[in-house]
Protein backbone atom coordinates (compact mmCIF):
# COMPACT_ATOMS: atom_id res chain seq x y z
CA UNK A 1 0.00 0.00 0.00
CA UNK A 2 2.83 2.35 0.87
CA UNK A 3 4.47 1.61 -2.49
CA UNK A 4 1.30 2.54 -4.39
CA UNK A 5 1.02 5.79 -2.44
CA UNK A 6 4.67 6.58 -3.15
CA UNK A 7 4.32 5.96 -6.89
CA UNK A 8 1.11 7.97 -7.12
CA UNK A 9 2.51 10.92 -5.20
CA UNK A 10 5.69 10.86 -7.30
CA UNK A 11 3.67 10.87 -10.52
CA UNK A 12 1.56 13.73 -9.20
CA UNK A 13 4.64 15.79 -8.33
CA UNK A 14 6.17 15.15 -11.75
CA UNK A 15 2.92 16.13 -13.48
CA UNK A 16 2.67 19.33 -11.40
CA UNK A 17 6.28 20.22 -12.23
CA UNK A 18 5.58 19.72 -15.94
CA UNK A 19 2.46 21.90 -15.77
CA UNK A 20 4.34 24.62 -13.90
CA UNK A 21 7.16 24.52 -16.44
CA UNK A 22 4.67 24.77 -19.30
CA UNK A 23 2.90 27.71 -17.62
CA UNK A 24 6.19 29.54 -17.07
CA UNK A 25 7.17 29.07 -20.72
CA UNK A 26 3.80 30.40 -21.85
CA UNK A 27 4.10 33.40 -19.53
CA UNK A 28 7.55 34.15 -20.90
CA UNK A 29 6.24 34.02 -24.48
CA UNK A 30 3.23 36.23 -23.83
CA UNK A 31 4.83 38.74 -21.53
CA UNK A 32 2.98 41.03 -19.14
CA UNK A 33 -0.39 42.05 -20.51
CA UNK A 34 -1.18 44.60 -17.80
CA UNK A 35 -3.88 42.54 -16.15
CA UNK A 36 -2.16 42.24 -12.79
CA UNK A 37 -3.53 45.22 -10.89
CA UNK A 38 -7.21 44.96 -11.97
CA UNK A 39 -7.19 41.25 -11.23
CA UNK A 40 -5.81 41.85 -7.74
CA UNK A 41 -8.45 44.51 -7.09
CA UNK A 42 -11.25 42.20 -8.22
CA UNK A 43 -9.96 39.32 -6.09
CA UNK A 44 -9.58 41.53 -3.01
CA UNK A 45 -13.07 42.95 -3.49
CA UNK A 46 -14.48 39.44 -3.82
CA UNK A 47 -12.74 38.25 -0.67
CA UNK A 48 -13.87 41.36 1.24
CA UNK A 49 -17.45 40.80 0.11
CA UNK A 50 -17.34 37.17 1.15
CA UNK A 51 -16.00 38.15 4.58
CA UNK A 52 -18.74 40.74 5.00
CA UNK A 53 -21.41 38.20 4.10
CA UNK A 54 -19.91 35.58 6.42
CA UNK A 55 -19.68 38.15 9.24
CA UNK A 56 -23.29 39.18 8.73
CA UNK A 57 -24.46 35.58 8.76
CA UNK A 58 -22.45 34.88 11.92
CA UNK A 59 -24.00 37.91 13.62
CA UNK A 60 -27.50 36.79 12.64
CA UNK A 61 -26.79 33.26 13.84
CA UNK A 62 -25.51 34.59 17.16
CA UNK A 63 -28.56 36.84 17.56
CA UNK A 64 -30.93 33.95 16.85
CA UNK A 65 -28.98 31.68 19.18
CA UNK A 66 -29.25 34.19 22.02
CA UNK A 67 -33.01 34.48 21.48
CA UNK A 68 -33.42 30.70 21.41
CA UNK A 69 -31.35 30.34 24.57
CA UNK A 70 -33.73 32.65 26.41
CA UNK A 71 -36.66 30.46 25.30
CA UNK A 72 -35.03 27.06 25.88
CA UNK A 73 -32.32 27.36 28.52
CA UNK A 74 -29.92 24.45 28.95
Amino acid sequence: MKDVWWKTSTQLVLWLQAQLHHAREEMAERGERGEGIPTVIIVLATVAGALLIAGGLAALYNKADVKLDSIWPD
